[in-house]
């Protein structure tokens, strides 16, 4: 094969160019609908009413995701990344425009809206768990491994974007537009998406044997499900060891220990087992998983500390995040190039675990008196980290795995980065909440507690300014100590993270000098059978 930039294909290149853009509105699609969402919040509670009922927006749009992914996955390695992809987006779309219309005349009117609103959600999220893993796997099926830093780079920067202007435009469109609009405005860049790549979009497709293992989804599904809910409802819904949770805790315990010998048997798991057979694979799972738990599970509060604190408004908080995102966006983009250039990873999930721990530690360091400045330029750190690890893992995970269980390996590494920040998010919130109780008791005495539990966590800075100033700087400073606190604990998971990867195992990326034209391709690692011949183009 002649080498052009490190073993890149000629025309290659110019091919995913052509459909880079609608994989980029795609992922657009789905980061920053949820950022957006987040805004509007307030505004769809002030309609629908249902305030008790306001996480499970969140949460309906999180469980649906976790609980596709592998699926998404996988019927994507079985029926063509290309198909599967494009319904990902109708099924993405059909629920944002529902969602939009959710308490409207058409349903019925406002009573029963929130209800309503939470189910579309979880339409949506399936929708969205086919996404981000499809989009990720077809940069695979077009580009060798070798090449792929380069790319996943600039869809890291795409992410990052989108991050940014989510809470932007949700401001903007809170404030000048009806909160439906922040459904609505997916339905032009979903249609644009799934036009383009209809037409643009040619993948190799391969003869395989197209089997679903339902029991295995369906299994999966139901752990998840209650891992899920434990995470959302443990410690606040019901107590830990209440009956609820013990009850959700069997159920997960039972299917997944039933899905392990499942998986075992069938002819095509939707998860397979033997690809954590492959030791990098396993580190970067688990990788995946302490990222983020540790940058999901802390992150969540930043908005917090920003407005409340730092007093800044909801919109000008997205702008506060700007540090951090440029940060990750600028080291994606040359840890793509890098990766590209020389053919070497090892070293950059180590180093962003050692740079992304520092970036917890200068967090957890800040208080009441912490000016915006500072606060920007410690995110900037942890955004340092992040760049160094997000796509550099999922790089890794899909060189460890056969062509044929590409979409595992992009949908794996997706699922248990979501389920440890899942499993983060409530960490952490029980950890804030028992420092803020503890924090207004100390400095406002027992009066102190009645305050965090009859809706502290709600006052905002209006609130806040109403009340005497004993008790409102009392309530900063205990603010501010809780979410520092959890910061601090988000360091015991960081620092985990660079010693787990220290073990990761410098596999030459196929495509590289020296490999063979079906190394090239993207098939398994040195020594492993060649792919059977493209039969045709999906």
């Amino acid at each position: 094969m002649t080498e052009t930039t490190a073993g890149e294909v000629p025309g290659r290149r110019r091919e995913v160019m052509i459909v880079l853009p609608g994989l980029m509105l795609a992922v657009i699609l789905a980061m920053l609908d949820n950022m957006i969402v987040g805004t509007a919040l307030p505004r769809i509670v002030g309609e629908l009413g249902g305030l008790a009922h306001l996480s499970w927006v969140v949460t309906a749009y999180v469980l649906g995701t976790t609980v596709s992914t592998p699926i998404w996955g996988k019927i994507g390695d079985l029926y063509g990344r290309k198909t599967i992809f494009l319904a990902s987006i109708v099924i993405f779309l059909i629920g944002s425009v529902l969602c939009g219309m959710a308490g409207s005349a058409m349903f019925g009117g406002t009573s029963g809206g929130m209800g309503e609103l939470i189910a579309f959600r979880a339409l949506q999220g399936l929708g969205a768990g086919g996404l981000l893993v499809n989009a990720m796997a077809i940069i695979g099926d077009l580009v060798p491994p070798r090449e792929r830093g380069r790319y996943q780079g600039i869809m890291a920067a795409i992410m990052s974007l989108a991050m940014i202007a989510g809470p932007l435009v949700g401001g903007f469109i809170t404030d000048h537009l009806s909160w439906r609009w922040a459904f609505y405005v997916n339905i032009p860049i979903g249609v644009v998406a799934f036009v383009w790549l209809l037409f643009r979009l040619h993948l190799p497709k391969y003869r395989t044997e197209h089997r679903i293992d339902w029991l295995g989804a369906a299994l999966l599904g139901v752990g998840i499900t209650a891992l899920v809910l434990i995470t959302t409802w443990g410690g606040n819904e019901y107590d830990w060891l209440s009956p609820q949770i013990l009850g959700l805790a069997t159920v997960a315990v039972i299917s997944l220990a039933v899905f392990i010998p499942v998986e075992r048997r069938v002819a095509e798991p939707i998860l397979p087992l033997h690809v954590f057979a492959d030791r990098n694979f396993t580190l970067t799972s688990l990788v995946g998983f302490l990222l983020g738990f540790a940058m999901f599970g802390a992150i969540n509060f930043l908005p917090l500390f920003q407005q409340t604190v730092q007093g800044a408004s909801a919109t000008n908080s997205g702008l506060l995040l700007l540090p951090m995102m440029a940060a990750m966006m600028v080291v994606s983009l040359f840890v793509g190039q890098a990766i590209t250039r020389t053919g070497r990873y090892k070293a950059f999930p180590v180093i962003g675990g050692v740079v992304m721990s520092v970036g917890m530690w200068l967090l957890s360091l800040q208080d009441v008196h912490t000016p915006p400045w500072q606060t920007g330029v410690f995110i900037a750190v942890l955004g340092l980290g992040m760049g160094f690890l997000m796509q550099t893992t999922m790089l890794i995970a899909q060189n460890s795995v056969e062509q044929k269980d590409l979409g595992v390996a992009s949908s794996a590494s997706t699922f248990f980065r979501s389920i440890g920040g899942s499993f983060g998010v409530s960490m952490f919130g029980a950890i804030f909440n028992h420092h803020l109780v503890d924090g207004l008791t100390e400095r406002l005495g027992p009066q102190g507690a009645a305050l965090a539990e009859g809706g502290g966590g709600r006052l905002d800075p209006a609130a806040l300014a109403a009340l005497p100033a004993q008790i409102r700087d009392g309530f900063l400073g205990a603010l501010a100590t809780s979410i520092s606190s959890v910061f601090f604990w988000a360091i015991l998971f960081a620092v985990a993270v660079p010693l787990l990867a220290a073990f990761i195992k410098e596999v030459p990326l196929r495509g590289g000098p020296g490999t063979s034209g079906d190394q090239a391709g993207g098939t398994g690692g040195p020594g492993e059978r060649p792919q059977p011949a493209v039969a045709a183009l999906d």
